[in-house]
């Protein structure tokens, strides 16, 4: 599990807090999360060194078959008009149009064997991002529902203690929206109540019209090439509204906390824990320069926006590092509003002149960046889509000049580095067409694990629904054989 700075809480063992039926983390109080962590260690698991993660999620479907697991002897209809290159570690290849990943292959390892039953986007995006292979009994494809199950980043943000007064989740820099204007479900907190919800940073507005990572690598499915000129990316509004001086603040944070000890009293079975903390988040988000410097990322310095991209994904990657660095422990980061990575026609193009320059480019700095800071030994990165795509090669003439590749969950690659992680490994593999996993099958709940262990949330510990009911966290083992 993760180190961590433990405070001592002799009183719980793990035994006695199970007996108790109290082991959910919020049921023994934040104060208590290290005490747990130390107490659910396992020896058979390895030694995690992370501390946060970033989920990069590439909303739509990455081909695996023309990104990270190439099939250059497979038939023409299958492998697909790219070529693969050589990384640094030798034996390992990728796509020729992902170059500056390849350089640094020495600091992520591929899982090629990720599979789940869904080849529907509403489906997948609830696997992917609730880290459960069979969706809830209430699951309506067309809209979020009370009963669907929570995303990993809300998990996250109810067991997790917060740190410098923002939240231990957050997801950026947009929901995810369908073109029709639908939201896609298994981005938020289910059964727990709206109230748990992940903090949605959101800094990118929706467009209909346009996919990517505007203003550079701008496009339309049909068209190619499309701008957008409502698309500015712009940091939360941070500062106080005019007339909001200081002073005035703090007296009405001080009517707040009257205001709260009132409603205390009337109610103390009332959880304001909560509550509490997120104020106290909102009050450091208006007063704390620190904190809107995290959030102004397109005034970054120079250098730094040359090496991310000046566009909205490396915009977005450069957030996330800075969020890491202030203590947020899990960041998820679309890359991609409406399924931009849905490359049903035109896959070819769109992919090499629009989705992976910007992505090679931000991701690799983000790599950088973490380990040059020393970060990314206790940052595990982790990207992947709502699933791949179909190992044959399909044209639909009436909506798309050229051929692409329909929707396809039986086998995805996923794409991991820091927090521990050995570079240069190849964890499973899938059969001679990329279409199933051929050894070592990896499922939602085998990465959501590894997600959950690499922030040191403990195997015993438990969510809560709105009716305070415990429910388990873990579903399966952290994917094994990433760790040194």
């Amino acid at each position: 599990m993760a180190a961590v700075n433990s405070f001592s809480h002799p009183q719980f063992n793990r035994r006695a807090a199970i007996q108790a039926g109290s082991i959910g983390l919020m049921g023994l109080g934040m104060n208590h999360l290290a005490a747990l962590r130390e107490a659910s260690a396992s020896p058979v698991r390895p030694q995690i060194k992370a501390k946060s993660v970033i989920y990069i999620f590439l909303s739509g479907g990455l081909s695996q078959q023309d990104s990270f697991d190439l099939k250059p002897e497979a038939p023409d209809d299958i492998r697909g008009e790219f070529r693969p290159i050589p990384t640094s570690t030798p034996g390992i290849e990728i796509c020729e149009h992902l170059p500056q990943l390849a350089q640094r292959s020495h600091l992520w390892s591929l899982v090629r064997s990720l599979t789940h039953k869904y080849n529907e986007h509403s489906e997948g995006h609830m696997v992917m991002l609730s880290g459960r292979n069979v969706v809830s009994p209430t699951f309506n494809g067309t809209k979020p529902m009370p009963g669907d199950w929570p995303s990993i980043a809300a998990i996250a943000g109810q067991v997790l203690p917060q740190s410098n007064n923002l939240p231990p989740a957050v997801v950026l820099p947009e929901k995810l929206i369908h073109a029709t204007g639908r939201v896609i479900p298994g981005q938020f907190a289910g059964m727990m109540g709206s109230r748990k919800d992940p903090w949605f940073i959101e800094a990118s507005p929706f467009s209909a019209k346009t996919k990517g990572a505007y203003p550079l690598y701008e496009f339309n499915h049909q068209k190619g090439f499309m701008h957008d000129e409502q698309l500015q990316f712009q940091a939360p509004n941070l500062t106080l509204s005019h007339g909001m001086t200081q002073p005035r603040l703090l007296k009405r944070m001080n009517l707040l906390e009257n205001i709260e000890n009132q409603r205390r009293q009337w109610d103390r079975n009332a959880n304001t824990e909560s509550f509490d903390r997120y104020r106290q988040g909102v009050i450091s988000l208006l007063t704390d320069k620190k904190v809107q410097q995290v959030f102004d990322v397109t005034n970054a310095d120079d250098k730094i926006l040359d090496r991310y991209g000046r566009h909205s994904f490396g915009w977005s990657c450069l957030m996330a590092k800075r969020l890491v660095e202030y203590g947020v422990n899990l960041v998820q980061v679309n890359l991609g509003n409406d399924e931009t990575w849905d490359t049903h026609g035109n896959i070819f193009p769109h992919l090499k002149n629009y989705l992976f320059p910007p992505t090679d480019q931000a991701v690799s700095a983000l790599l950088d960046d973490l380990h040059e800071s020393g970060l990314l030994e206790e940052t595990m990165v982790v990207m992947a889509g709502e699933f791949g795509r179909t190992p044959k090669i399909s044209h639909l003439r009436e909506h798309y000049d050229l051929p692409g590749r329909d929707h396809w969950g039986a086998c995805q690659t996923l794409f991991m580095a820091g927090g521990g992680i050995s570079g240069g490994r190849e964890i499973g593999s899938s059969d001679k067409h990329g279409g199933y996993p051929s050894s070592d099958p990896q499922t939602p709940e085998n990465f959501a694990a590894t997600i959950y262990d690499a922030l040191g949330i403990p195997a015993t510990a438990a969510w809560y629904d709105e009716t305070d009911r415990p429910h388990h966290i873990y579903y399966a083992e952290p994917i094994s054989g990433l760790f040194a």
